[in-house]
């Protein structure tokens, strides 16, 4: 059905047509109808068209609307009585159907096609797809019941629709009864493409022995694109003995060969799994059997190069490559970045990355990360900054997981200020912090000695941000204020930990008591601990022996 609707709408854009085409949608949009019903607009003007008409022209115009009801109305008029006989095709249903329906005029589409008797097991396949693509799963399975109604159950269109409705929001069970259903009822045959579905939908969850069953018990044969999804499925996997064993059944048939796709993605499948051999292999049996590879094989070997560490056989590639008159792209010196970086030249992949904005190419934010990520393994925090900076700059919204690498370097370098700073800074950056962001920050404050304050600030950002303060916070908090000796605060934050029903760990609990039985307030110390004891999960013995450790230790002091 999507094959039939884009052979229909690659055929129409003739050049002559257009301004035609022009001068009607300026027609239309002065007649400018607002609804399915525009009886009481005066059609008249469009008559001096009618000489013109027949089916491409309709379909053209019908395409170039962006009102759905110019649409309707330019269709409902043409079909009355014109010269040269004119009458709606097959298509010209199609076409307006789509437009109607992409709009979500399911009502204006219905009542067209049973006013016109054309509401089918085709167009209905038409009508699940629309709901599946707004998510409505219950109403496309209320329009497969009335194709079966209507078809008798012989409904192949719109079982395949539902099927890759059901497959594209990973409801797979639903789709097994229904494919069951098909199979037992015996009323219609499955194709190739019900088959397919069902493949595609079972790799996309992983489970390839169910992809490989429905594969094997196929009543029909498989097509190029049943190969290859089956192929994909297993090379994702990391299953490449089985897909080599699909790959070679390919191979053996008459009529469906493996194409550049194919090799593509055998090629990845090896890379992913290390085996740069077996993938060179295949990009030379690619040659052999006379088929071209594109910029995306290139692009799978030389990114499997690069994982290895192999960058200068990577970029014999690139020279293979634009020998065989393919541009490299953005990708593909993404990759040469990345495996600078695996061969532990991190230094260069930066400079290299800064060569691609000289030579007027715009990295993608996959080309920063990866740098940024091994800047921040090697600790190199200023460049690590310097190159988010630069994202910023080009328009590039840097990923949080970034910014949050960059955090824990630059805490464990004890660079606190650089670190409150940036975290502050991340919004104006195009990038909001997340929990994680406040809490590598705010916990490493909290073990360095009168930075408290910077904490109470974050902490309140972070809270007003949406989020909350969760039980490793808290007792990092607990421990912060007691090293400022804070007894208030680490109090306060104790007793709301409590009635949150969060557990005050033993290494915070014992700090907390240290410090109020140095300060002699057993009272309080004991207090704690009976609250402590409320909460699920909590060692009352371990407890027990801090409070007793810590008092001895504050009585043996004030003896003489």
């Amino acid at each position: 059905m999507a094959a039939s609707f884009r052979s229909l709408t690659n055929t129409l854009h003739t050049p002559d047509r257009v301004p035609l085409v022009t001068s009607i949608t300026n027609l239309l949009r002065n007649l400018n109808p607002q609804n399915s019903e525009s009886n009481n607009i005066d059609s008249t003007p469009l008559n001096q068209f009618s000489h013109h008409l027949d089916s491409k022209l309709v379909i053209q115009v019908i395409k170039e609307q962006t009102n759905p009801f110019h649409a309707l109305f330019f269709f409902n008029w043409a079909s009355n009585p014109n010269p040269n006989n004119y009458y709606h095709t097959h298509f010209c249903y199609v076409a307006i159907t789509h437009v109607l329906l992409s709009h979500s005029l399911f009502s204006a589409a219905t009542s067209l096609l049973q006013q016109s008797h054309k509401l089918s097991d085709f167009f209905i396949g038409m009508f699940i797809k629309a709901c599946g693509d707004r998510g409505d799963i219950r109403a496309a399975m209320s329009w497969l019941d009335q194709a079966k109604k209507i078809e008798n159950g012989n409904c192949l269109f719109s079982y395949n629709s539902i099927l890759g409705v059901l497959v594209g929001k990973n409801r797979m069970n639903l789709a097994e009864e229904i494919f069951d259903q098909i199979v037992k009822d015996n009323v219609v045959q499955p194709d190739v493409s019900t088959y397919t579905t069902m493949i595609k939908g079972y790799c996309k969850l992983g489970m390839i022995e169910n992809a490989g069953k429905v594969f094997d018990e196929m009543s029909c044969e498989p097509n190029l694109f049943t190969y290859n999804t089956l192929i994909n499925g297993l090379s994702k996997k990391g299953d490449m003995e089985s897909a080599r064993l699909i790959f070679n059944r390919m191979v053996n048939t008459k009529d469906c060969s493996p194409d550049t796709v194919t090799y593509t993605t055998m090629i990845d499948g090896y890379c992913k799994i290390g085996d740069i051999e077996e993938a060179k292999k295949c990009l030379t049996e690619m040659g052999n059997r006379g088929c071209k590879p594109n910029v995306f094989t290139y692009n799978a070997l030389i990114n499997g190069l690069c994982m290895r560490g192999c960058v200068d056989d990577a970029k014999l590639l690139i020279t293979k490559m634009r020998f065989e008159g393919l541009k490299d792209n953005i990708a593909t010196h993404t990759s040469i970045s990345k495996g600078l970086c695996v061969a532990g030249k991190s230094e260069q992949a930066v400079k290299y990355l800064r060569d691609m904005i000289k030579s007027n190419m715009t990295p993608d934010v996959k080309s920063y990360v990866f740098i940024i990520n091994e800047c921040c393994k090697l600790g190199n925090s200023d460049e690590a900054i310097s190159l988010l900076k630069e994202m910023q700059a080009s328009g590039i919204k840097a990923s949080v997981s970034s910014f949050n690498a960059v955090f824990r370097i630059l805490v464990g370098n004890g660079k606190f200020d650089r670190a409150v700073l940036l975290l502050k800074q991340m919004p104006r950056m195009g990038c909001l912090p997340n929990f994680l962001s406040y809490n590598t920050v705010i916990c490493s404050l909290c073990l360095a000695k009168g930075r408290m304050r910077d904490v109470e600030e974050l902490v309140n950002n972070m809270t007003r941000s949406g989020a909350s303060i969760d039980a490793n916070m808290y007792n990092c908090l607990i421990k912060g204020y007691c090293e400022d000796d804070n007894e208030e605060m680490a109090m306060r934050i104790a007793y709301e930990m409590i009635n949150k029903k969060y557990v005050v760990n033993l290494d915070s609990f014992s700090v907390l008591i240290k410090m109020l039985c140095a300060k002699k307030k057993v009272n309080e110390a004991e207090k704690i601990f009976q609250l402590c004891g409320r909460c699920t999960g909590v060692d009352m013995e371990s407890y027990m022996r801090v409070i007793d450790e810590h008092h001895t230790s504050a009585c043996s002091r004030k003896e003489p």
